[in-house]
């Protein structure tokens, strides 16, 4: 048999049994991506990540992010929950550092262990096709008038999200993806994920929903909430000169997490930096024949 330590993880959250549960392998030895595929399905939560050494240069650690169906080039919780991992399993000995995912670097910073708090620097951001208001309301079984006036948009900083604003957060709360018609409305940019979100005083309340990677609705999405933040500070649905807010997600699933977002500027565009608190709920062992 083959033995792996394996780390179960509330990530985005200072509270036990809230936020979004990941699984952490910190030491992945010779798994195959085709073996984590089928870990990841058999942990069904929605991502696992595997630690290997890095292969580009100036990284600290290489990270394999799987949800229940695919692998992922860049996520958010499994990247902080990672830098919770690398600190406690004494992998990597500095407080910034870089994790090599598939996306490419990606900077973490540890700024406290008790309470940890950690943040990462959301790789470049792209705004993508913009796609019909109506249609897309529909798909979420809302109205038009339930949207705010920026367009429907997929957005990504590695991975694919569409983005619906709509007015408040009951809104959000009724909406329900119909995923058939939305890949109607919007192709495969809808394959990534569904992204609800409103705004409200302390940045956003927010929902994420991904069937085709076997999450029905995701508690919280550390990857779509930099694009969120490039969002918002694109079609002004930010107050001027904000420079931090906050996401909130999972709430109606009964898995409040809270996303912390920074607003760096700099010479040209700003970047967006999104972090949060790791709870550790078990540390195990999981086992393979051979």
């Amino acid at each position: 048999m083959r033995q792996f330590r394996i780390l179960h993880l509330d990530v985005f959250t200072d509270r036990a049994l809230e936020g979004n549960q990941l699984a952490v392998f910190p030491a992945a030895g010779d798994l195959d991506p085709a073996l984590m595929q089928r870990i990841a399905r058999e942990m069904n939560l929605s991502e696992t990540v595997f630690f290997f050494a890095p292969t580009l240069a100036g990284c600290d650690a290489r990270l394999r992010i799987f949800t229940p169906m695919a692998e992922i080039p860049f996520a958010g919780h499994p990247t902080i929950g990672a830098t919770w991992a690398a600190h406690h399993e004494g992998i990597v000995q500095k407080r910034d550092f870089v994790f090599q995912e598939e996306v490419g670097p990606v900077p973490v910073s540890i700024l406290s262990t008790d309470p940890f708090m950690a943040f990462l620097t959301t790789p470049p951001i792209a705004f993508k096709k913009e796609y019909d208001r109506a249609g897309a309301a529909a798909a979420l079984g809302l109205d038009e008038r339930d949207l705010l006036a920026s367009p429907v948009q997929c957005v990504s900083a590695g991975s694919d999200f569409v983005y619906v604003a709509v007015r408040d957060r009951a809104t959000a709360d009724r909406a329900w993806l119909d995923y058939a018609l939305m890949k109607n409305v919007c192709g495969n940019d809808a394959a990534g994920g569904v992204f609800v979100f409103a705004p409200n005083a302390g940045g956003a309340y927010s929902r994420m929903f991904a069937p085709e990677h076997g999450i029905v609705e995701d508690p919280a999405t550390g990857s779509a909430t930099g694009p969120l933040a490039a969002y918002m500070n694109r079609y002004a649905l930010l107050p001027p000169q904000t420079t931090a807010f906050i996401s909130e997600q999972g709430v109606k699933m009964g898995r409040r997490s809270v996303l912390h977002v920074r607003i760096v500027e700099g010479g040209g565009e700003p970047t967006f930096q999104v972090g949060g608190s790791v709870v550790p709920i078990i540390e195990g062992t999981f086992t393979l024949p051979d």
